[in-house]
């Protein structure tokens, strides 16, 4: 066994790195193979013929760069190659590889390039393949884009030549280690403690509750904080493009989208499984985000027993938010009037919750809207807590503070039916603000 190229015992290029990594790998790799070694023991096994290989090709690196050449060569084999220290580090919250050469990390909500590099276009479509294989989907020049998950259910999407022009993009939305709770929103001051508590009565009221909020900005996260106020007794179907809600109930059915084969076949969507879950006997359906004629369904579901749904949409105010859903009821292929959708949109929804990523990162319910109900051809909302924005500071943050508006909401004779009573200090508006209502 040779050594993978010429170099220096003090210094070395960039290149005589990269071949040492390569032999490394590649006989690292061929050894995996022939010896069969179960993936519980693959860890070990890599480590110690590691060393016996290195030693083989007799170079004599710097100890902090012999275990940084180890740690890479490691993640490129058993773990998700350069990105595994970025998914490794709890303050990343995303990561997006735009191409081998340009990795850029969110960190406390600001954007920043990374040092991490990729080797070369082949290396980041190995490492797409890593994650899209075991869950059975696949990305190639006739499928150029797929959505999926790491196993700790991290959200994935990669797009791949001739769609992406600059090389293969991987960007991943990390789902933090520890799931976050209602007392862990209240401490990052994402909410307030009156309007969790109207929440989770909300919930536990059985009321069909929409979160809206635009990308990045925090739904899929609080949509969990929601769902675990749902009752342990109580049968839960999920229904998501790509599974990541960490429900902690015992009664949890997930179900998760199926892309087409190579022929274009066998496809099933969220619409699909919205109407079969249906017969499936579910207490609550929660559905990740509706974006398509799945909409209609859903809101037939809310009209029609299933009380306690949840689901996410993407839009930046209440109001946009039913106008988007009017606009994916459409999209079911219904040739219904207008005032039909909206006479069914406020029927079936009690709540919107809008979560918003302000302009310094903060992530912030920003207003909770009781739908309430419909005056000629338009919906009511009213607003039972709101979100002022104050000033920001020299530093870029953005003060101000959630209230409540002083308005009761119109189904507070159900909540207190459902044995919840909120006292009045939850709606208790500051002297200053006055009461809001908008009509769409």
């Amino acid at each position: 066994m040779t050594a993978p190229g010429p170099a220096g015992t003090t210094r070395f290029t960039s290149e005589d790195l990269s071949r040492l990594k390569k032999f490394l790998s590649d006989n690292l790799l061929r050894a995996l193979e022939m010896e069969g070694i179960p993936v519980a023991q693959r860890k070990d096994f890599v480590q110690k013929n590691m060393i016996h290989i290195y030693e083989q090709t007799q170079l004599k690196l710097p100890e902090d760069l012999r275990k940084q050449i180890f740690e890479q060569v490691l993640n490129d084999l058993l773990g998700f190659g350069p990105i595994q220290s970025l998914l490794d580090d709890d303050d990343v919250s995303e990561i997006m590889v735009n191409g081998p050469k340009k990795v850029f990390v969110e960190k406390n909500g600001k954007l920043v390039k990374s040092n991490i590099t990729f080797d070369d276009d082949d290396h980041v479509l190995r490492i797409i393949d890593r994650i899209i294989l075991p869950l059975g989907r696949r990305v190639d020049g006739d499928s150029p884009t797929v959505d999926a998950r790491l196993p700790d259910g991290s959200r994935v999407n990669a797009v791949v030549r001739p769609v992406a022009v600059d090389g293969p993009s991987i960007t991943i939305r990390k789902f933090r280690k520890d799931r976050l709770k209602a007392e862990d929103l209240i401490a990052l001051d994402s909410m307030t403690k009156p309007m969790a508590d109207f929440l989770q009565a909300c919930v536990k009221a059985r009321f069909n509750i929409i979160i809206s909020g635009g990308t990045g900005s925090g739904k899929t996260t609080l949509l969990n904080v929601m769902s675990g106020y749902i009752p342990e007794n109580e049968r839960i179907i999920t229904i998501e493009d790509a599974a990541e809600l960490q429900l902690q109930q015992d009664h949890v059915m997930r179900m998760e989208t199926k892309s087409a084969n190579a022929d274009g076949l066998h496809a099933v969507s969220i619409r699909e499984l919205v109407r079969n879950s249906l017969r499936m006997r579910p207490d609550r359906i929660v559905v990740g985000e509706v974006r398509g004629g799945e909409a209609l369904d859903m809101l037939q579901a809310m009209n029609t027993g299933h009380d306690g749904s949840l689901t996410t949409v993407h839009a930046n105010t209440a109001r946009d938010a039913l106008s988007r859903i009017e606009t994916l009821v459409l999209m079911a292929g219904m040739d219904l009037p207008l005032k039909v959708v909206r006479q069914q949109i406020s029927s079936a929804v009690d709540l919107i919750v809008q979560q918003t990523r302000l302009k310094d990162g903060q992530r912030k319910v920003t207003a909770v809207t009781e739908v309430a109900g419909m005056e000629g051809d338009i919906i009511v909302l009213t607003d039972i807590f709101k979100f002022t924005q104050t000033g920001v500071t020299a530093d870029g943050k953005v003060q101000g503070e959630v209230h409540a508006t002083g308005i009761r909401p119109n189904f507070t004779p159900r909540l207190e039916a459902a044995g919840f009573k909120l006292s009045a200090d939850v709606f208790a508006p500051k002297p200053s603000i006055s009461p809001n209502t908008t009509r769409r």
